[in-house]
């Protein structure tokens, strides 16, 4: 309709076949982590780069349909030489408890961080971290469970507070120090953390669930396909 009306239309898409399946009128997919359409933050030159690119192909007119691939690696999944991590994790076992320890041990850290950065993008839902896991654990039984979250069913306050309480890893993670790059702190949470293991068994559970929207869920969306341990279902 936009362009109908003289206004030629440009598109950054993050998952290629979402653009092919679309068909815009003009689109550049970026191969970049998921909510980072122009690359790493606090890069102006890559992400001017990526702007000047797109918006280059607004003077294309061999439509009707133009999808251009953004050729560079995607620097968010490039490693920080200088990042380490200062949080020592407690270890044991990862059940509600234990998860719960690692918790308490991260809390200082995620505090740290949101003083340094003057914001958080944890509270999508009023649950605090400490309780988090506590809330999710019902999810774990496969069978019908009730919503933790008050006016939300129970396949969106899973999904709500699962990515709670990865966004409360993430922001702990870069509580001093250089900052790391988006595929680092994956790493360290898929391949490191308690809470991690913790998503992963609570997918399997979700998978096995009759509620169709919690399934779905935990299929798609609860953990990502790359950090998926060996013979999980995808």
């Amino acid at each position: 309709m936009i362009e109908s009306r003289g206004v030629p239309t440009v598109t950054l898409g993050l998952v290629r076949h979402h653009l092919v399946a679309t068909a815009p009128p003009r689109a550049l997919f970026v191969p970049f982590v998921l909510g980072r359409p122009l690359g790493e933050p606090e890069d102006a030159a890559f992400q001017t780069r990526v702007l000047r690119h797109a918006l280059g192909l607004l003077e294309r007119r061999d439509g009707p349909v133009i999808i251009e691939d953004f050729a560079t690696d995607a620097p968010s999944h490039r490693a920080r030489s200088g990042w380490e991590l200062g949080i020592v994790l407690p270890g044991g076992t990862a059940d509600a408890a234990g998860v719960a320890r690692e918790i308490a041990a991260v809390m200082p850290y995620w505090h740290r961080a949101v003083a340094r950065f003057g914001r958080s993008t944890v509270g999508i839902t009023s649950i605090e971290p400490a309780d988090m896991v506590g809330a999710l654990a019902p999810y774990l039984a496969g069978g019908p469970v009730e919503s933790p979250v008050a006016g939300l069913v129970p396949a969106l306050a899973l999904r709500f507070i699962a990515d709670d309480l990865k966004a409360f890893y993430s922001e702990a993670a870069q509580a001093e120090g250089e900052h790391p790059g988006a595929g680092q702190v994956d790493r360290w949470f898929w391949s490191e953390t308690l809470a991690g293991q913790f998503l992963v068994a609570l997918r399997r559970a979700g998978m096995a669930s009759a509620d169709n929207a919690i399934r779905a869920f935990a299929t798609r969306f609860l953990v990502p396909v790359p950090f998926l341990p060996e013979g999980e279902p995808r």
